[in-house]
């Protein structure tokens, strides 16, 4: 079975490139600066004609994965957004205040969720312990841990990312995400055995328009998916 590459991406321009490169699966995105919030309704109509699966993730606010009623009610509107639209999934996170996961909040998103594929993101980074996370998660029956091994970058956790693959099993897969990019890709596959990667593929670019940056209304760099290195990852993950 060939290695999926899943790409996350934060704009028009990011959606047209990960699907040029070749990218298998998208997970949409505002805000990737912060680690990815939830789309734009336009983002999101956009990325329903998309010729490949693509899971929004529900985040409202950057932070914390702890969530008041308020934000968690703005999370379930979402979720009825992007099934509105058309998309394959969401994308779902939420801990308690010690970093546990928030199992009963996960369980209302998952069951409110019924119809769409379902990934639990990087919260699950901030657990203390991840074995008891990767249990719960079966238990919810999402699809997917999305997870850097408790580090901020995933080649910094292989032997835990490897465990992790071994305890899921075919219960769910793990994909490790945050950093992978091609020049640790294979590193980061041969390690861990695991059959999904989530990369930005992104690339530094300058800004623009001088004016623009001048203004603050661009960054004099920035990183943008780039086409070229979704097909480089592409071509390294077709030698698995």
């Amino acid at each position: 079975m060939a290695v999926v590459l899943e790409v996350c991406v934060d704009s028009a321009e990011g959606l047209a490139a990960a699907i040029e490169g070749g990218a298998d699966r998208i997970e949409l995105c505002a805000c990737l600066a912060v680690g990815g919030l939830t789309p734009s309704p336009g983002l999101i109509a956009l990325a329903a004609k998309a010729p490949i699966p693509v899971y929004a993730i529900i985040r409202p606010r950057a932070g914390n994965f702890f969530y008041d009623a308020d934000s968690q009610a703005a999370m379930l509107a979402d979720i009825d957004a992007v099934r509105a639209a058309g998309l394959a999934g969401v994308v779902i996170g939420a801990s308690m205040a010690d970093g546990r996961l928030d199992v009963p909040l996960l369980k209302q998103l998952k069951d409110h969720s019924e119809g769409l594929e379902t990934t639990l993101h990087r919260a699950f980074d901030l657990v203390p312990d991840p074995f008891e996370a990767l249990e719960q998660a079966v238990e919810l029956g999402v699809e997917r841990v999305l997870t850097s091994g408790l580090r901020p970058k995933a080649v910094d956790s292989l032997d835990l990312l490897q465990e992790l693959v071994d305890r899921a099993g075919d219960r769910l897969s793990i994909m490790p995400g945050s950093g992978v990019n091609p020049w640790n890709v294979e590193q980061v596959l041969s390690r861990t055995g695991a059959r999904e990667v989530h990369s930005s593929c992104r690339a530094l670019v300058r800004g623009a328009d001088a004016k623009a940056v001048a203004f603050g209304f661009e960054p004099a760099q920035d990183a943008q998916t780039s086409a070229a290195v979704v097909r480089e990852m592409r071509e390294i993950l077709d030698r698995f």
